[in-house]
């Protein structure tokens, strides 16, 4: 079990170097590729009418007049090892993991990123919870009672909530529960601070992506567990005179969680990236948001960070879920 972990850790290490160089090059080579000149893509981060001794100034701050090779070797090594910018007159030392400073605003990336890490997480946690309970639960009734009623109006209230999008959704949650009847708060709340707070901000957040996300859960539940209860080991377990609920959750249920755990960690990963839409539409100051504001302004720092960041968690999110496949089915640890 340890050496499987030490290879998927080593892995994981060198898929974040190749996500990082691909972004870099994305951000830094592909723009000189089209055609545009240093000179212009300093000409971006200063005032109207620039002389030209403004854009060499930035352009050497920057770091713009470098090969991007080189550019890339000191990104690299300030994540592990820190930095020092060029900030106006004066030279500061950016501490690791150091992901560079934005262009704009001339704030270091990663205190941005980490402070508001929690709201982010506190929005991704709570919602996934919701979604598991609920999409899990959905699928199991309606695969037990497949063709009912109540199969087909849960499948129909899936079916809507995966097609309806997130800014209609939040948007009509605001309008409903924030404002016409005000039930939840707006303000977000530390969870440290007020806990009760906390989470009545954020529970019509909660609620808008897990409508979206436990429509998924809700079907591949409601699949798997058909082709589950259909097995052999189900009807010898009835045979043996088990109860009809340790079947269906310790026998059904548990065969047909594997998808789910997959799912469930990409989906969990790619939302502690930062959700975009969701942070947008609530007004959640979290790396979804800083991202928004990134792209808008063409800040390629804090636009860099919260890439690499959302691929971490991706790739730790994907190495958790092995490393729980390796200890439930020895045949992963043998392959």
């Amino acid at each position: 079990m340890i050496s499987y972990i030490l290879r998927r850790t080593v892995a994981a290490v060198i898929l974040l170097l190749v996500v990082s160089a691909v972004t870099f090059a994305i951000f830094f080579l592909l723009p000189r590729l089209a055609g545009q000149t240093a000179d212009q893509l300093a000409q971006q981060y200063i005032g109207k009418s620039p002389s030209k001794a403004d854009i060499a100034a930035v352009k050497h701050n920057l770091g713009l007049d470098q090969p991007v090779y080189v550019q890339y070797w000191h990104f690299i090594k300030g994540i592990v090892a820190g930095a020092d910018y060029n900030i106006g007159p004066t030279t500061v030392h950016c501490d690791a993991p150091c992901f560079g400073y934005s262009f704009k605003t001339h704030e270091a990336v990663w205190p941005q990123l980490t402070s508001r890490m929690p709201v982010t997480i506190s929005l991704a946690v709570g919602a996934a919870v919701l979604w598991v309970l609920s999409g899990v639960a959905i699928g199991v009734v309606s695969a037990l009672k497949p063709r009912s009623f109540f199969d087909r109006a849960f499948m129909g209230v899936a079916l809507a909530g995966v097609s309806l999008p997130m800014f209609f959704t939040g948007n009509l949650a605001l309008l409903l529960f924030t404002y016409q009847w005000p039930i939840f708060g707006t303000t977000y709340v530390p969870f440290t601070e007020n806990p009760s707070q906390w989470a009545n901000t954020l529970f019509p957040a909660w609620c808008s992506l897990a409508l979206l996300y436990s429509a998924i859960y809700a079907r591949l539940t409601r699949s798997g567990m058909l082709e589950t209860m259909n097995e052999d080991f189900i009807r010898t377990a009835r045979a043996k005179g088990l109860r009809e609920r340790n079947v269906v959750v310790r026998h059904g249920l548990r065969a047909a969680l594997t998808p789910i755990i997959t799912v469930f960690g990409m989906d969990l990963g790619l939302l502690l990236g930062g959700a975009l839409i969701t942070e947008y539409v609530f007004s959640l100051h979290g790396i979804g948001e800083y991202a928004v504001k990134a792209i808008t302004d063409n800040d390629l720092p804090p636009i860099l960070g919260v890439t690499l960041l959302a691929a971490f968690f991706v790739v730790i999110a994907n190495l958790v879920v092995d490393v729980l496949y390796a200890a439930a089915d020895p045949r992963v640890r043998l392959s």
